[in-house]
């Protein structure tokens, strides 16, 4: 068994280092790019969202590489991500491929967490129980450890002193995880990768804007839909927040056992007052989100969406409410196949010459409002 699966971020990291221990052959797809974009646009209907035409071009090119199996998420609620396996399927099938489609439901109770366990069995037979369930385990860490370096990574960019140093450090990282195997060599690599950017000389006097990411998951995660943007305003000199992370939504999942604690409680909390319950996707997520980043004063917000995302279509129709009441700035950016990134750079530049304005104003004492 030849094992590929999609992109989303640097999720890959885990789950290839969990196929590792379960010594499952991985045929890991390259990184996405404009060929990946334009296989699984070609192949998709055409209003579907682009994470899913990006995600079925991973799945063609892991096939194409020598993959038999393909080991994908599923989910229910009100967002196709639930169904994007029985299209890709099809889809795959009407190709001339012959693979097998390994599934997994989002495992958001025992029933779930427990067909999960089952799927990864199926595709490592030899593996007990008591196995499978600790490398989850060391999944799980590995994880949280890559976003906390990524986290660094936002938090150093924007006032290190050699530009360039953060980014160079991170392609480096890049290199050499995907080189790697198993828990150990992947842990180590992480783990000394943030002490050295941990060890980027910056200057602390900077006072840097704080922006927060928010939006559907998919397009805050994955870099090459977004255009790196974390990258782009780290280098602007602004702190990027990146408000849902996939170790955040894998707590989101898990926090009904009892030892594992995520914010879904303070999140839906904060929402309430515009959103009081969950309509699929991030939605709620994006609208609390923004409100603890405005009660933590974030300085404004990006909010990223697919086009034709349904959740997210929803909470960009209360956003302008929001900046209304809280006098917050939150630009909208929704993405596809067809988006430009010098559109997409005059935007973001534009926007953080606007708030950075804004704070000029508000150190002066001077009232500025937004909308």
């Amino acid at each position: 068994m030849k094992i590929t699966f999609p992109h989303m971020g640097t999720t890959y990291i885990p789950v290839k280092m969990m196929l590792d221990e379960l010594e499952v052959e991985v045929v890991l797809p390259p990184k996405s790019n404009k060929k990946t974009l334009e296989l699984g646009t070609k192949y998709s209907p055409e209003g579907i969202c682009v994470p899913f035409k990006i995600i079925t071009g991973n799945i063609i090119e892991g096939i194409e590489q020598g993959a038999d199996t393909v080991f994908m998420l599923t989910g229910c609620g009100p967002c196709r991500f639930g169904i994007f396996h029985a299209l890709q399927n099809e889809i795959i099938r009407d190709m001339g491929y012959e693979v097998e489609f390994i599934t997994a439901d989002r495992f958001s109770n025992y029933q779930g967490l427990k067909e999960f366990v089952d799927q990864l069995k199926e595709a490592s037979s030899s593996n007990h129980y008591i196995k499978i369930l600790k490398t989850i385990r060391k999944g799980l860490k590995l994880l949280n450890e890559v976003d906390v370096l990524h986290d660094l990574g936002n938090k150093i960019r924007p006032k290190e002193i050699n530009k360039g140093e953060v980014d160079y450090l991170f392609s480096h990282y890049e290199n050499e995880i995907r080189k790697s195997y198993g828990y150990i060599e992947m842990m180590e690599i992480t783990k000394s990768y943030q002490e050295k950017i941990k060890n980027v000389s910056i200057n602390k006097s900077r006072d840097c804007l704080k922006v927060g990411i928010v939006g559907e998951i998919y397009t805050i995660i994955e870099n090459y839909i977004n255009f790196n943007i974390e990258r782009k305003l780290g280098n602007m000199g602004v702190e990027v927040i990146r408000t849902t992370s996939a170790t955040e939504f894998v707590r989101e999942q898990l926090d009904f056992i009892p030892f594992i604690r995520s914010e879904k409680k303070k999140i839906y909390q904060a929402a309430s007052l515009y959103l009081d319950i969950p309509i699929g996707g991030h939605a709620i997520n994006t609208i609390g989100n923004i409100i603890r980043g405005v009660h933590n004063e974030y300085d404004g917000f990006v909010h990223l969406l697919p086009f034709t995302c349904m959740p997210e279509i929803v909470a960009l129709s209360i956003l302008p409410t929001i900046e209304k009441e809280q006098n917050v700035p939150i630009m909208s950016l929704v993405l596809d196949e067809m988006t430009g990134e010098a559109g997409y750079m005059t935007r973001l530049e534009a926007f953080v010459d606007l708030i950075q304005r804004r704070r000029e104003l508000k150190n002066e004492g001077k009232s500025f409002s937004w909308y």
